[in-house]
């Protein structure tokens, strides 16, 4: 095997490793963000549900959510459409002790 080729070979090696290194890495940061993203859109409706609704089902509040909904999808984008909104408030209600939360997102991320 002359030089060329053995440094062919050790480049296509390199490029090899270094691809795996680094689709590792994407995954690992794809699965951090989604942890984040969870406990974020808990915190949301959590929020919502206990300072703008006041844990009741009031038509004042039910116009708020739509009012801020439309502010945060203008800011922050589709994440923060009304419908995705109100999944967030029923999320929270449905997991409404924050310690749960931790653990479960954990185990999401292993998945």
């Amino acid at each position: 095997m002359s030089g060329l080729e053995k440094n062919k070979l050790n480049t296509s090696n390199l490029v090899i490793e270094l691809s795996s290194l680094i689709e590792e890495s994407k995954q690992q940061v794809a699965k951090v963000a989604n942890s984040t993203l969870t406990l974020l859109f808990w915190h949301v409706g959590k929020r919502i549900q206990e300072e703008v609704l006041k844990n009741e089902r009031a038509e004042y509040g039910k116009q708020i959510v739509g009012t801020v909904a439309r502010q945060l999808e203008l800011k922050y984008g589709r994440n923060f459409t009304e419908k995705n909104v109100r999944r967030m408030i029923r999320f929270a209600q449905e997991f409404s002790d924050y310690n749960i939360l931790p653990p479960l997102v954990a185990q999401m991320a292993k998945v």
